[in-house]
């Protein structure tokens, strides 16, 4: 009994020792002028909790878009090969490309996730101009490569960069680090709006030399929306945005060839068009018809057999239309959906926590993936002029992945400072 009593009166008093020593150090550190141990463990405790908490909802469903995406890639590439131009292909050489882009892009988001957004908006005009210059070098003759009439791609070796794509996400960055620092002058058209919109017509220009007016028109889009939701006078974003219209409206007015692309998209099955400009829509009607409510079953497409030209990149959505039918389609537009909106809602938390660059460049993320998945899924559907727009986190595209799932760190990275600043942590 004497000895169990020495026992813990042994160790309660080497715990109040502990105690008083830890108190002595803690004392120390604050004459001295350095922190607390205590506040060295909270900041490290803060940072793994934050590092914990991040929307597990949105992530899974950009993995099971990716996943799908490399099924159905899959299934519309894997008859290439009997057409003489990808003979010397392999059935797998798309399915092992696009895996290999994806788990390239996953590693490049793991590092992006890591950094700050404030990181982001410190540098948002050298990102900025970095897409600016690889604009005009992709325009460069021996640098720039041609597919289909088009000089869009910059050779890398390991996949062709495709600078709009860049552009995309730096556009959102910019345009959101330029209404914070013209917050003041917001009601001011010549003052908020003009110099923005001659940032966007010099890319504009560039786009169109290429030519890619798919991607201007997304990456117009997508400044407009972030001047909009920044709080620009909603009297001059009309104006602004009438006057983007009518650009557009006299670009396709001087121009044959997309004249004649809106003409075949008004009537596709004039015989006129059906084996010319509108080859493509009509085959992704018929893919489409043949799909009916639940599909032909996946792999059973007969479109994808040489009839229906980059099944595997713009026209997708066709061959899942084909393979799984309404009910196949129709999941896919609503996780669009509910994606975009997700992405939205997280830049308007960032706004409500006074974070207005974090907000601003992630809704302009959110209106980039449903502005241009809309674009994709009208045109496979015959609601909208062909355009060469993929189908974000899904088509065949190594730096249209690369660069989609980075903007989903940067969405996803923007969450969790959210949830760390409600839970009364530091960034």
């Amino acid at each position: 009994m004497s000895a169990s009593l020495t026992s813990r009166l042994s160790t309660r008093l080497s715990i109040q020792g502990l105690k008083s020593w830890w108190d002595a150090r803690n004392r120390a550190s604050e004459v001295h002028g350095a922190a607390p141990v205590r506040d060295g463990l909270d900041r490290a405790t803060d940072r793994v909790t934050r590092m914990a908490g991040f929307d597990q909802a949105l992530v899974g469903v950009v993995v099971a878009l990716v996943m799908l995406g490399v099924v159905m890639v899959y299934s519309a590439s894997v008859a290439l090969p009997d057409n003489p131009k990808f003979s010397r292909y392999a059935p797998t050489y798309f399915l092992s490309r696009h895996v290999l882009f994806i788990a390239l892009a996953s590693v490049v988001s793991l590092a992006v996730v890591q950094m700050p957004i404030s990181f982001w908006e410190k540098h948002a005009r050298i990102v900025f101009l970095i897409s600016i210059v690889l604009l005009i070098v992709v325009l460069i003759p021996f640098i720039g490569k041609v597919v289909n009439f088009s000089r869009r791609w910059i050779p890398l070796g390991i996949m062709n960069f495709q600078p709009s794509e860049f552009t995309k996400l730096a556009i959102a960055m910019y345009a959101a680090s330029y209404m914070v620092r013209k917050m003041e002058a917001r009601e001011n058209f010549v003052r908020a709006v003009w110099p923005m919109a001659l940032a966007v017509l010099f890319v504009g220009v560039l786009l169109l030399r290429q030519p890619d007016m798919g991607a201007f028109l997304v990456i117009a889009t997508i400044a407009m929306a972030v001047l909009f939701l920044g709080g620009v006078n909603a009297r001059m974003f009309f104006l602004i945005a009438a006057m983007a219209i009518g650009a557009f409206a006299l670009i396709i007015a001087f121009d044959d060839l997309r004249r004649t692309r809106i003409l075949a998209y008004l009537d596709p099955w004039n015989p006129a068009y059906a084996q010319g400009k509108a080859y493509q829509l009509t085959h992704s009607l018929i893919a489409f018809g043949r799909g009916e409510i639940f599909g032909q079953g996946l792999g059973s497409s007969v479109e994808k057999l040489h009839y229906l030209p980059e099944a595997h990149t713009d026209f997708l959505l066709a061959v899942i239309g084909e393979e799984l039918g309404f009910i196949g389609v129709a999941t896919v537009i609503i996780t669009f959906f509910w994606l975009t909106r997700r992405i939205v809602a997280i830049g308007r938390q960032a706004i409500a926590l006074d974070r207005v660059f974090a907000g601003l460049m992630v809704q302009g993320i959110g209106v980039w993936f449903g502005f241009q998945s809309f674009i994709n899924m009208g045109v496979n559907l015959g609601v909208l002029p062909t355009k060469g727009l993929t189908l974000p986190l899904m088509s065949y595209g190594g730096s249209a992945i690369l660069l989609n799932l980075v903007a989903v760190a940067i969405v996803v990275r923007a969450d969790m400072e959210n949830r760390s600043l409600m839970r009364g942590g530091r960034l």
